[in-house]
């Protein structure tokens, strides 16, 4: 089973919001999901991101793949520089 940790839409029309997921890649984009591990909303000003750090660098671990989006949002959070860093570290 492919694990992926990608965004899920909700929201109205023209203002999007989206929950970030952990979920089987085979499943729809608003499907059946394992686990939520945070929020973001691109129509606030300024942008809101909400991320669980802990429940990301677990599921990195245990091997889910982000989606482009999902990597340059864990990025801008730092979360993706720790998961290296702890990688290395072993």
């Amino acid at each position: 089973m492919a694990v992926k940790m990608r965004l899920r839409r909700s929201g109205a029309k023209k203002r999007p919001f989206y929950r970030i997921v952990v979920a089987d890649s085979r499943s729809p984009r608003d499907g059946r999901i394992i686990d939520k591990i945070g929020t973001y909303n691109p129509v606030a000003d300024p942008e809101e991101l909400v991320i669980e750090e802990e429940k990301a660098l677990e599921w990195l671990a245990k091997g889910a793949q982000p989606s482009d989006t999902v990597r340059n949002l864990l990025s801008s959070q730092g979360i993706m520089q720790k998961f290296h860093e702890s990688k290395q570290a072993k």
